[in-house]
């Protein structure tokens, strides 16, 4: 068990916003609030899945709302903690560990100040391996524990807590509502886990993945070498074409940001046309109308130059980009999985996942 340093905190926000897929939040904000909690002292380990213990009482957290909402509505900087602080409350127990409900994005930074503030680890491993929109999409959920009771705050300090709900889909639309109401981003604690079962279903090394990730981004940018290249090989990844945005419809629907992303290829990639659907998350890439990726493998957009992500709330007319398609951990191709994550979950009827290749899969749950 290691303590996180404010260089891997660096390189967490460039790799988390990759792993993102455009959505979890703009990283940039929680990045520095991270930073300076550090300074003043906090002190977050990093707990791996084989040193978590069986017996450990485990809650999973992170902001809930539309990106573009996030950048611009500032937060008061303990909501997580009072998050968790009333799920101890509701619960009667102690947290002894934080996991990201998702790695993408500024929810790979939230839970971490949130085990700062209230003195535990963090756990490396999240609920999804990259973001999603809604809450029913993560591996806990999947393969079997309710995300109730759960908790959601904002930085005015109201608290709402979730004591049972029909079913998963339910709680992401009752949260949902209540997020909508809260100004469109707030703060969640929910599905209170084992030790045992979090080993068993969660996307292990997630934290230390998106580390790496940033790392790789931040080497390249030093050598002057291709990022693109880099980050494709590191992941098994393909780097699908090199486009200008040249159209960009978005707007919100439902506390979603949601929308299309006109691309014309360039360089090597010229005379191709492409588009994005994207729900705060990237979903679905079709080039000359042939759909090629799709959720839940990973759909990116980077900085052709620079290979930083760009996500949905700063996507701009004009943008260079390189398109990179990355593979899904193998907890999200089950059958089970696929029925709540794949493409049909978001109504793209009569589209097939087409897995990309994954060498050295894990063992599924």
């Amino acid at each position: 068990m290691r303590e996180l340093t404010e260089g891997d905190i660096e390189a967490l926000a460039i790799g988390a916003a990759i792993l993102g897929t455009g959505g979890g939040g703009n990283p940039y904000i929680s990045k520095l609030h991270c930073l300076q909690e550090l300074r003043r002292g906090m002190r977050v380990p990093l707990i791996g899945l084989d040193e978590l213990d069986d017996d450990a009482f485990v809650v999973s957290m992170g902001g809930i709302g539309a990106p573009v909402v996030t950048v611009e509505k500032l937060q008061e900087g303990r909501e997580g903690e009072r998050a968790v602080r009333a799920l101890e409350e509701f619960c009667g127990r102690r947290v002894t560990a934080v996991i990201p409900g998702e790695i993408g994005g500024a929810n790979a930074i939230a839970p971490i100040i949130a085990a700062g503030q209230i003195g535990v680890g963090v756990v490396d491993a999240d609920g999804m391996g990259r973001a999603f929109p809604e809450m029913q999409m993560c591996t806990f959920s999947i393969y079997g524990r309710r995300s109730v009771p759960a908790t959601l705050t904002d930085e005015r300090g109201n608290i709402v807590i979730f004591r049972e709900a029909l079913s998963e889909e339910w709680i992401e639309k009752l949260v949902r509502a209540s997020v909508i109401a809260m100004g469109g981003a707030a703060v969640g604690a929910e599905a209170p886990m084992s030790g045992r079962f979090v080993k068993r279903v969660s996307v292990p090394g997630t934290i230390s993945q998106a580390i790496a990730l940033g790392q790789i981004v931040l080497d390249a940018g030093r050598a002057h070498a291709n990022p693109i290249e880099r980050i494709c090989a590191h992941e098994h990844g393909v780097h699908l074409m090199d486009a200008k945005i040249v159209d960009l419809k978005r707007h919100l629907k439902g506390g979603f940001s949601v929308g299309t992303i006109a691309l014309d290829g360039i360089d090597m990639h010229a005379g191709s046309r492409a588009e994005v659907v994207f729900q705060n998350e990237f979903l679905l890439f079709r080039r000359e109308g042939r759909v090629e990726v799709t959720v839940p493998d990973l759909i990116v957009i980077l900085d052709v130059d620079t290979g930083h992500a760009i996500t949905t709330d700063v996507l701009r007319y004009g943008q260079r980009v390189a398109i990179v398609a990355l593979p899904c951990h193998p907890v999200l191709r089950t059958p089970e999985a696929l029925a709540v994550v794949g493409p049909s979950a978001f109504g793209f009827e009569g589209v097939a996942f087409q897995p990309l290749p994954l060498p050295n899969a894990e063992s599924l749950p």
